[in-house]
């Protein structure tokens, strides 16, 4: 027999849970991580995820104070409005677009809520509206909600124009400051250090620039996204293509602007 949402509830670090959502998809791999923060008595939700009744009742049987979205992103948000509705909560984004009942989010902002601290950093880049959320008292070394800006595995699309390279790489620097703290990923699986996951992911963003500027050295100082995808993503999946070119229109912009 298949585990109800509420059995899926798992253990992520000392004062976190998830659940996951029933969306895997190429984008969202297994699915949204929905996380749970604070104790049984009263929790923090962080991205609901997709309007899915089980998986949103499940988060609804916690005694829900308050439930903030890292982002603007569908597989994050869709699911707000009625989890708001079954609970109370209020909803806190960075866009006003996506708060009910609740103001924005501000960067730095320390949230006091489920008996916790929680830390506001902006981290542009995937979105111009992306935020992840520090909890400094998770285990030794605190703990960060990434949200889409880092995964648990693979490496996160930049959808341009809203989300930029520049804006990225700084939001990774931003983050690397922070050290070996856990990092609590919206899609994947938990990673044990922040800095090296920043540093893995650094390294991946200048890996793909010099393989753009060999397309460009290749085909053309202004050859087009789609001539620059078919070659720095030779053999790609269909379903990728569209994620693939965002990223490369975001990369070209940082070349041509420098």
């Amino acid at each position: 027999m298949e585990p109800t949402a509420a059995a899926r509830i798992v253990r992520t670090s000392p004062l976190t849970r998830s659940l996951l959502a029933p969306n895997p998809g190429v984008m969202s791999l297994e699915g949204t991580n929905s996380y749970l923060l604070g104790g049984l008595d009263r929790v923090v939700v962080v991205d609901p995820g997709p309007l899915d009744g089980g998986h949103l009742r499940a988060l609804a049987a916690e005694a829900v104070e308050l439930i903030l979205i890292t982002h603007r992103h569908a597989d994050h948000t869709a699911g707000s409005a009625e989890l708001h509705r079954l609970t109370g909560a209020p909803v806190r984004a960075f866009s006003p677009d996506h708060c009910l009942g609740g103001s924005p989010v501000v960067d730095g902002e320390l949230i006091e809520a489920a008996g916790l601290q929680i830390q506001v950093l902006a981290t542009p880049g995937h979105t111009s509206d992306s935020v992840c959320f520090r909890l400094p008292e998770d285990g030794p070394a605190g703990s960060v909600l990434t949200g889409d800006t880092i995964l648990g595995r693979g490496t996160t699309v930049l959808d341009h124009p809203d989300g930029t390279l520049r804006e990225y790489l700084a939001s990774l620097e931003r983050l690397s400051r922070l050290g070996p703290a856990t990092v609590l990923p919206a899609h994947g699986p938990v990673l044990p250090d922040l800095a090296e996951a920043c540093q893995r992911y650094r390294e991946h963003r200048h890996h793909r620039l010099e393989e753009i500027r060999g397309a460009l050295a290749e085909i053309g100082a202004e050859a087009s996204v789609e001539e620059v995808s078919s070659v720095v993503y030779r053999g790609i999946e269909p379903a990728l293509r569209g994620a693939a070119e965002k990223s490369v229109r975001a990369q070209l912009e940082y070349l041509r602007g420098l």
